[in-house]
């Protein structure tokens, strides 16, 4: 984990128009900066960044957020992933916090294959356009495949000399250890002698999601009948072969613009497309499709076609990614290459325009094509029908997200009809599919809290309350804009932006020594999950006098916290005072010099809020007693909150506030 120190140099250097600058051209429009939407097509610009609230809001599509929020959407990193960003852009060192010896010897060792990685690729590139070896032969191969040097260049494409230890030497020489470089497939032994393991191949470097290099793809230029034509880097501990699609770090902003990925057979194919201006595209490498895969395809769209040759091994390779594409809620097409071709020999035979108007027209629906296959199969053979009928059903009932149901729903009518049987009898054969599917994962979960859960009585009565709160459905999902909540947002905004700020110069207080001095707590009158959480955490931090700073919340690690400070900032200012003063009669003014009276409007709402409730919840106590001194208690009680009530609207708060 890295450590909170190093997040806090982290979050004190971004910032956000120099990081968003990096991957938008904005411009100085007033006091914010303006510039196209990464996130959706647009032509008039509405994507804006707001340096004094470091926040980024596009008014087209909606997208909001801060500089890591930016990261994670544009470039799909994991909160840790864009604090490695940030801390390689702003050189600060990470720390991380204390682990054990054998995690943290596992991180060095990623490190050091990450190392070794990239001096291979920069080793490769330089001898494919600097060697007399690399360029007869590593850059005619390539040339012949019509391939331009700036697309080389872009894919980092290399050559490997034909020389026993050439890159075994290079290596060594820079200190490289042995075993490392034999655990990336880089360097063989044989004969106690180490040497290179892709020698007269041409390099395909593999990157992961932000650039790095996880391994290598080598391919043979001679015709050897005892040589694979391909060499892939053996998996390890930076690469593990069925979490990687090949072209993703190329892919990944033309998928999430245009909302659909292309998926093909191999790196050439990929290539190809990506120089025909193809650019969503990325590369299964010849292995059936994983989980994994499917799941980081989904990190950018729900829309995968499928480009295969037209042979009998392409459409069984597709099959069989079939369900589990299916079951993580892809929309799946599959589009057949004719004429024996492949997506590169294609796409440049006919043309980038050619190819995408093919695509368009040809693509396919999965599961009426994996249908239509099976049937051609079955032929006329009953049992394999039958067979066939109950495959079908079972890949429909993976379709069990709410928001697909009408898309299954027409699966079960068309596959009804290319079958001949009852539609009825096919949705009861979903349904059985469904609900034995249902009660695996029924009896799989019972089993683990069996396990896990220790007795009743054993447990807590906060415990046994969150239970049971989670078995009535759970908390609802935070509603920014609930207006019930709106005061308590404004509570959290002035202490982000005023906390530190004097309130009073007679003791030398602060807003936030205001607020926490009050005779009630704020936490437990705010309604919203999300709000308590922030004022628990920023309370603990005052209570160790080390008053947090507004970033720590805006680029917090938790992005729910995170999301909500965002909406926060994003609230015009002062737009609530408006309604109190013609609701509640309580006086205030505007803009970063009103704070003092903001911060006493609020805490009066807030406080307000809760009276009334209590002069309710008195009323009703009242009415439902019949003891004659408990009616009296509760009229003087019910006299006591009415005064103070009158003492809040007016704004005074004399008796709050002893």
């Amino acid at each position: 984990m890295i450590s909170q120190q190093t997040i806090q140099q982290i979050l004190s250097r971004i910032d956000i128009v120099e990081i968003v600058g990096n991957f938008v051209k904005l411009k100085k429009r007033g006091a914010n900066y303006l510039g196209l939407c990464p996130f959706h097509n647009e032509k008039s610009p509405s994507f804006t960044v707001t340096p004094s609230k470091e926040i980024f809001k596009c008014f087209g599509c909606g997208v909001s957020g801060n500089a890591i929020k930016f990261l994670m959407e544009h470039e799909k990193y994991s909160y840790v992933e864009a604090l490695r960003w940030l801390a390689q852009k702003y050189d600060v060192p990470i720390e991380e916090t204390e682990v054990s010896a054998e995690v943290r010897q596992q991180q060095q060792l990623a490190d050091s294959l990450y190392i070794i990685n990239n001096f291979a690729r920069e080793y490769f590139s330089n001898t494919l356009f600097n060697t007399e070896e690399g360029q007869n032969v590593g850059l005619s191969y390539f040339e012949e495949r019509g391939f331009t040097q700036e697309t080389i260049k872009k894919f980092q494409l290399g050559y490997s000399l034909n020389v026993w230890d050439a890159f075994t030497k290079a290596a060594i020489s820079k200190g490289y250890n042995l075993e490392y470089l034999q655990k990336t497939g880089l360097v063989t032994v044989r004969n106690e002698q180490p040497g290179d393991n892709y020698r007269g191949r041409v390099i395909f470097p593999i990157h992961n999601q932000s650039g790095k290099v996880l391994g290598f793809g080598a391919r043979i230029l001679v015709k050897n009948d005892r040589a694979p034509k391909y060499i892939n880097s053996p998996e390890n501990e930076i690469y593990i072969k069925n979490r990687v699609l090949y072209g993703t770090y190329f892919a990944r902003h033309a998928i999430d613009k245009l909302n659909e990925c292309l998926l093909v057979e191999g790196y050439t194919d990929v290539i190809s497309l990506h120089q025909a201006g193809i650019e969503n595209v990325v590369a299964s490498s010849g292995t059936s499709l994983t989980q994994h895969q499917l799941r980081l395809i989904k990190k950018y769209t729900n829309n995968l076609t499928i480009l295969f040759d037209g042979d009998n091994a392409g459409i069984k390779a597709a099959l069989r990614g079939l369900d589990m594409a299916i079951e993580e809620g892809l929309n799946v097409k599959l589009v057949l290459i004719p004429d024996k071709e492949d997506p590169d020999s294609y796409v440049q035979k006919i043309g980038a325009a050619a190819f995408r108007e093919f695509i368009a027209a040809n693509k396919q629906d999965f599961v009426l094509f994996k249908l239509q296959i099976s049937m051609q199969e079955a032929g006329n053979d009953s049992s394999r029908k039958s067979q066939l009928v109950n495959e079908i059903a079972e890949t429909i009932s993976k379709i069990d997200k709410t928001e697909d149901f009408t898309r299954q729903q027409d699966y079960i009518r068309q596959c009804s009809q290319v079958l001949k049987i009852d539609e009825q009898g096919m949705i009861n054969l979903v349904n059985k599919f469904i609900r034995e599917r249902f009660q695996k994962k029924e009896n799989q979960l019972a089993k683990e809290q069996a396990a896990s859960t220790p007795p009743d009585d054993d447990l807590s009565p906060e415990a046994i309350a969150a239970m049971e709160a989670m078995e009535g459905g759970g908390e609802p999902a935070v509603n920014f804009f609930n207006p019930d909540e709106k005061q308590e947002r404004e509570l959290v905004k002035i202490l982000l932006r005023f906390g530190d700020k004097p309130f009073s110069e007679e003791d030398k207080s602060t807003v936030a020594d205001y607020i926490f001095h009050l005779p009630y707590d704020f936490e437990s009158l705010a309604d919203n999950e999300m709000v308590r959480k922030i004022l628990r955490e920023y309370k603990q931090f005052y209570d160790q006098d080390n008053l947090p700073d507004r970033k720590w919340f805006l680029y917090h690690n938790d992005q729910d916290i995170s999301s909500m400070v965002v909406h926060i900032m994003e609230d015009k200012e002062a737009e609530l005072s408006a309604a109190w003063k013609e609701k509640f009669e309580i006086d205030t003014v505007y803009g970063d010099n009103a704070y003092l009276k903001d911060t006493i409007s609020t805490t009066n709402y807030l406080i307000l809020r809760k009276i009334r409730k209590m002069i309710v919840e008195n009323q009703q106590e009242m009415e439902r007693s019949t003891v004659f001194e408990e009616q009296i208690k509760c009229i003087e009680m019910h006299k006591h909150l009415k005064q103070l009530e009158t003492e809040l609207t007016q704004g005074i708060g004399t008796v709050i506030f002893r």
